[in-house]
Parts: structure tokens; C-alpha cells; sequence
């Protein structure tokens, strides 16, 4: 399966069949071209703005060109979630187009003070690295590349909050506003059960497993403690997790149009198979726990090796969320020790 959206697909053609073109944007970040989704119906609509930089705008422009229209004729903008290859371009097309910017009402304040944001969350992000055992120094690192990063987002104004189960009227559909926190907390999903398409922006993608990473809470969002030693650590991977179960029970949906790589067909068989996956990997982490108290950063070295400084968050989080799954069965607790590190201990054997 291609990694990337194919515009000759079964799945792009059947998109835009149900007046959905999607237009994918370069990104700086690993993951690749971001999509997003202009919807032909009235109101005409742009789910997702891709990241804050020229590049993105001009193929932003140049894609709409081909379809027949500007950003001048947008008349509401949807932000699915929190990540910054999402929404850097928001404010920009809305002071262009005056479209309203609709999103996940808790997202808003966070949107309206971006770089304060921004900084809670590094700070908070540092302190569960230093509990979990990667380095002073690796930590300082990354939080120089997250500060050189957080120009491709961009502050924007909320004007249209949105809350679980709204409904969001077109002419030639409906949409069902469902929040699916995991991947990150913000995670917000479009369901249309009359053309049985399902917009799922990060929450399921079909090329990768979605990295549910650690993330401050959004409530509230600006004032919560800093110190992960006074704020317990979200499990993001069993969120994640619940989401899905509740995702695999909907339908009937025969189209997922995704944040990044190609369109599919089947979500209960992709959302089981990451089941197993998980639960593969949970058991992996098992056996190097039963093997020796380990901290979050020695798990993921033992996973992965030395990454690169730029994953060093992303891999503990992955990390973190599995031995969650594991302290929530029962299979393993959580110790300090004296320099104030996390440990890890099995408290059942590998086989029983």
C-alpha cells in the first residue's frame, strides 16, 4: 500500500464522487504530506490547513486553482486536532477568506495563546522525560528543536466550538462531531452516515500506527501544573485505545479519509489489527520488565536503541503508554527510586 494519497484510487475517486477533494501539503516533519480536505458543498469547506509556511500556501493555492477556486471563497474552516502541520496555515486563510474556524471548543483557548501553550507543554513534556530516566541534556535538546519548530503552527481564533456529538449541516450532507482523544487530546473526527465517509484526520491512518504521544490535559489549559510530580501522567495509549473501540463500532462507513497517506475501505479490520499490535508490543515490554526493573527511557532503548534526539519523546511516550496497558491489567508496578526516577517492576510472571 502506498504511503501517500493516490488521486487515481478507487478511494480518491469515490471522494470526490461525494464532493471531497483531497489536497495534500509538504510538511517539514517525517510523517509526510499532510491532507486536507475541501468539501464542494455550501457551506464550502476546507477540513485541516496544513503547516505555517509558504510552501504549503502555495500548493494550497495552486490545488484550489485546479478545482476552480480561491481561498477568497472559503466559508468555513474545520481544525480535526491540536498538531501543528494541521493548523499553522488557520488564522492566515481566515483573515483571507473571513471563514469561520470551527474546532474542538477546549482547543480554543490553547489556539488563542499558542506560544504560551506551546512553552506549558515543552515544560511539562521535560518533566516527564526527567522522571522516566532520559538524560538533562537530551531533554534540553529537544526542547531547542520543539522551540524551532513551533513556527509552522500559528495562534488562530476559535469562532465556532464544537463538543461531542454536534452536527455540522451542508447542503449535501451532514457531519457528526466526534472527539476521539489518544493521539493527541484534541483528536476530533467527522462522521457522514448518509454517504457512509468517515474523516478521520490522525485518529486512523492506514499507513502508520497513530503515536498516541503524552500530552497535557486541555482542561483547563493554561493552568496546569507544570511538574509531572503534581499532575499525573495522562495513559494516553489506553485512551487511545477506548477511542478506537468506539470507533470500530460505527458505521456503516465504506470510505476513511485520513490525515496522511492513502484513503481505505475497512476500519473494523484496520482498528483490529492494531488491537493486536498493541497488545504484541505490550507483551514485549512485559518481557523486558520481567527480566529487570527498567525505567520508561530504558524500555524504549531497549526497543529501539539510541534515536535520534527528535524522537527521544515520541519513543518514551510509545514506551509509556504500553506499560499503562500493563499497570492497568495488573502485570506491573510503578517504583521510585532515590534519585527520583520511575521504575517499572513485573508483579505476575511472563506466563501467568
Amino acid at each position: 500500500m502506498s504511503a501517500l494519497w493516490d488521486p487515481a484510487s478507487t478511494e480518491a475517486a469515490t471522494a470526490r464522487e461525494r464532493g471531497i477533494h483531497c489536497i495534500p501539503l509538504p510538511t517539514p516533519f517525517g510523517i509526510g504530506p499532510i491532507n486536507t480536505y475541501l468539501l464542494d458543498d455550501d457551506p464550502l469547506t476546507l477540513i485541516d490547513t496544513g503547516p505555517n509556511s509558504g510552501l504549503a500556501l502555495d500548493a494550497l493555492e495552486s490545488e484550489l486553482a485546479k478545482l476552480g477556486k480561491k481561498i477568497e471563497q472559503l466559508e468555513l474552516i474545520i481544525v480535526s486536532h491540536q498538531h501543528m502541520d494541521h493548523l499553522g496555515l488557520t488564522e492566515i486563510l481566515a483573515r483571507r477568506s473571513g471563514a469561520p474556524v470551527a474546532a474542538l471548543g477546549l482547543l480554543g483557548p490553547c489556539l488563542a495563546h499558542y506560544d504560551d501553550w506551546m512553552e506549558a507543554d515543552d515544560r511539562f513534556a521535560a518533566a516527564v522525560m526527567l522522571r522516566h530516566g532520559i538524560p538533562e541534556e537530551t531533554c534540553l535538546a529537544l526542547r531547542s528543536v520543539s522551540r524551532s519548530f513551533r513556527g509552522w503552527g500559528a495562534a488562530t481564533t476559535v469562532t465556532q466550538p464544537l463538543t461531542e456529538g454536534d452536527e455540522l449541516s451542508f447542503r449535501d450532507r451532514k457531519l457528526t462531531v466526534h472527539h476521539r482523544p489518544g493521539h493527541s487530546p484534541s483528536d476530533t473526527i467527522f462522521y457522514d452516515a448518509d454517504n457512509r465517509t468517515l474523516l478521520a484526520a490522525d485518529h486512523l491512518i492506514a499507513s502508520v500506527s497513530s503515536n498516541p504521544l503524552i500530552a497535557r490535559p486541555l482542561e483547563p489549559p493554561l493552568e496546569q501544573p507544570e511538574d509531572e510530580a503534581q499532575l499525573a501522567r495522562p495513559q494516553s495509549l489506553v485512551i487511545y485505545l477506548d477511542s478506537l473501540a468506539k470507533t470500530r463500532q460505527m458505521g456503516p462507513i465504506d470510505l476513511i479519509l485520513p490525515g496522511h497517506g492513502p484513503g481505505f475501505t475497512d476500519h473494523v479490520e484496520l482498528i483490529d489489527e492494531r488491537f493486536r499490535l498493541h497488545e504484541r508490543r505490550a507483551d514485549k515490554l512485559f518481557g523486558l520488565i520481567a527480566e529487570q526493573p527498567r525505567s520508561g527511557y530504558q524500555l524504549a532503548q531497549a526497543l529501539w536503541g539510541n534515536v535520534a534526539v527528535t524522537q527521544a519523546y515520541l519513543t518514551l511516550s510509545e514506551a509509556l503508554g504500553h506499560v499503562d496497558v500493563l499497570i492497568d491489567q495488573g502485570r506491573v508496578a510503578e517504583r521510585f527510586d532515590d534519585d527520583g526516577i520511575a521504575y517499572f517492576e513485573a508483579i505476575s510472571s511472563p506466563t501467568s
